[in-house]
């Protein structure tokens, strides 16, 4: 790589979901192999990249607001090099550029693997690029000694890309078609985890359920991968994200049952109660038959906690769509959600659809949502008051003088323990319970 010093700085700005995590991860250590070190802050750094989320449109006008606010750093240091990667810089494209003059660099998501080219381009002859293919397979991944020392968890992306093409969701088009990662080569990068301290593994893809690799005569499917890493000797827990609910099978639901370490946990968004809105936004899979699976996982492990995706406000929702959205929501009782305003993303058939939901309805019914599930949250983290729960605890807390880890559903403890048992599971007794998080006390 084409260096202007050998002290050269980096910062990378991260927004959006656990594969954006994995991708910062990737670009971190691909410049620490090129002799650049980490930046404390922007206003320290050579390189700025900013890694952007454009599922909604809140993530995106982020982006643009740090980018707004890095310009004045740019004012000061011509050289610095600005650089957008990730959703948001494939959506948009050269557009950037024209957009925003302190922008060097727009790099989408599978663009990754040419990454250090392109860096070259612009150090070398002070070129703006864009680089946007979405045909490249995700990028192996890329080794520096120590990176993960110090910490407990890690994100594993097995696959890229979603052939689901849901109505409202940009993901398809910004992250291209999908593509499974070859088994040895997932497989060698947890042993790499492992091998660095990392206790817990999350695998992530647009669509888990869809992986498939075929090679040396045989086929990997999900369930065959999650058997495989499950056996890996060190891997106290693993975890993935996220799971279509068309695509859940009997074999997967029956790992939890079969893997060891396999987490009580399972991420499987519903986005919407009604039969109705579930169709127009091309789900593939109705109310009864979300509820089936929800069934069926509570009977092969009844203590699973279940986390989910809803929107409100899609185009055409009525106040009875609504309701059922609520009706679902009562009748699971999910342990968290993450919910949100539906909001136009620009080539999606949703985009086009009439019945445009006005903008403080939407938000009326976002909070009528949200109040329902604080009450379901708070009233199941409240039951585990008095339990042994074991947690594998992760690191100090953000609370002064606390140590923080989590439970085997994903709740978050917070407690104080010695240090040294960083990245061990231990049993701890809840205490007390909030909305967000739980208080216990060790007990072995």
């Amino acid at each position: 790589m084409n260096h202007r010093s050998l002290s050269a700085k980096f910062y990378i700005k991260t927004m959006g979901c656990q594969m954006n995590d994995y991708d910062s991860d990737y670009l971190a250590r691909l410049l620490l192999n090129n002799g650049y070190s980490p930046a404390g802050s922007p206003e320290q750094a050579d390189l700025i990249l900013i890694n952007t989320c454009t599922v909604r449109a809140k993530p995106e006008q982020k982006a643009y607001s740090f980018l707004g606010r890095m310009s004045s750093l740019k004012e000061r240091n011509p050289d610095l090099i600005i650089g957008m990667v990730g959703c948001l810089a494939q959506m948009k494209g050269p557009e950037l550029l024209r957009r925003f003059p302190v922008l060097d660099i727009v790099v989408g998501p599978r663009e990754l693997v040419r990454f250090q080219r392109v860096l070259d381009k612009v150090q070398g002859k002070s070129r703006r690029v864009v680089a946007t293919c979405l045909d490249l397979r995700p990028p192996n991944p890329v080794s520096f000694r120590g990176y993960f020392s110090g910490r407990v968890t890690a994100n594993l992306s097995i696959m890229q890309g979603c052939n689901n093409f849901c109505s409202y969701c940009i993901v398809p088009h910004v992250r291209g078609r999908e593509v499974s990662r070859p088994h040895r080569e997932i497989l060698a990068e947890a042993g790499s985890l492992i091998r660095e301290g990392v206790r817990e593994i999350t695998l992530l893809g647009q669509n888990v359920n869809s992986y498939r690799w075929q090679g040396d005569g045989k086929t990997w499917d999900f369930p065959r991968l999650l058997g495989e890493l499950g056996e890996m000797g060190g891997l106290l827990r693993l975890r993935f994200t996220t799971s279509h609910p068309k695509d859940l099978s009997e074999d997967l639901i029956d790992s939890f049952s079969r893997i060891r370490n396999l987490c009580a946990h399972i991420h499987l968004p519903f986005q919407a109660g009604s039969n109705r809105i579930l169709k127009l936004m091309g789900r593939g899979y109705t109310r009864e038959i979300y509820l089936e699976r929800v069934q069926a996982l509570r009977k092969s492990i009844p203590p699973i906690a279940i986390t989910s995706d809803v929107m409100v406000g899609f185009p055409g929702e009525s106040e009875r769509d609504f309701e059922l959205t609520l009706d679902l929501i009562r009748r699971v009782g999910f342990d968290s959600l993450f919910s949100f305003k539906y909001s136009d993303r620009v080539g999606t058939s949703a985009e086009k659809m009439g019945g445009k939901v006005p903008e403080p309805v939407k938000a009326s019914r976002l909070k009528a949502l949200q109040d329902l599930q604080k009450e379901i949250s708070i009233k199941l983290n409240k039951a585990l008051v008095g339990t042994l729960q074991q947690v594998l605890i992760e690191g100090p807390s953000k609370k002064g003088g606390e140590i923080t880890g989590r439970t085997e559903s994903n709740k978050v403890v917070n407690f104080i323990c010695d240090q040294s048992m960083i990245g061990q599971l231990h049993k701890v007794l809840i205490k007390h319970a909030s909305l967000n998080s739980l208080w216990g006390e060790i007990a072995d």
